[in-house]
């Protein structure tokens, strides 16, 4: 019980757990960086259930996955200690999103600038020309079929009309981890910071 305890208390919501870290901090102290169970898939009790295209967040508990969960983590920080500034990337695809909060990244920031990113920006041109005719091709397939089936309708004007981020995914739009690769993120941006956390997706 007092295990638990210990497990709950380390990441509740609130101001009075921990110094809130800058990129500077980071760097100049050198800590290591733990996510949050629930980003990295590895809570106990809790699944967490994102869809980066519709914005939509719940979960289940894997012992009983009868019911559906209400993200009430969602104010919990993203890491410890907490930043005020993450990164994140994905192997699926070739944008950055920087999330910020002055308070500490939570959980619920992790989501809600994950899931602007991918769907208030549309693909450019030359990012589309850069793929593949047949992956160009069920881009657009799922594209359409998200639009028939009024996912993003409520896109931001730059991308209504037009292939979204989140396009680029076709059908792996459910957040499965968020993981820290040292390499993989090296060989990508040229560098490495333990703020930079790789995004798995599936479907």
């Amino acid at each position: 019980m007092s295990m638990l305890m210990d497990s709950v208390g380390k990441w509740a919501a609130g101001p009075h757990y921990g110094p809130i870290l800058t990129p500077t901090d980071l760097y100049v102290l050198d800590v290591d960086v733990q996510l949050n169970p629930i980003l990295e898939s590895k809570a106990a009790d809790f699944n967490l259930l994102f869809n980066i295209s519709t914005g939509q967040t719940g979960g289940y508990n894997p012992d009983d996955r009868s019911r559906d969960l209400p993200f009430t983590q969602k104010d919990q920080p993203a890491t410890l200690p907490r930043l005020t500034e993450i990164m994140i990337i994905s192997k699926l695809s070739p944008w950055i999103t920087v999330i910020r909060s002055e308070k500490g990244v939570t959980m619920a920031d992790v989501c809600t600038q994950l899931w602007k990113n991918y769907t208030d920006h549309p693909i450019t041109d030359s990012e589309f020309a850069a793929l593949p005719p047949r992956y160009q091709d069920l881009v657009r397939r799922h594209a359409a079929s998200n639009a028939q089936a009024g996912i993003g309708y409520f896109a931001s004007p730059s991308a209504q009309g037009r292939l979204r981020r989140c396009d680029w995914l076709k059908d792996k739009v459910w957040l499965d981890a968020l993981y820290i690769d040292e390499r993989y993120t090296t060989e990508r941006l040229g560098f490495f910071a333990k703020n930079i956390f790789v995004m798995a997706m599936n479907s």
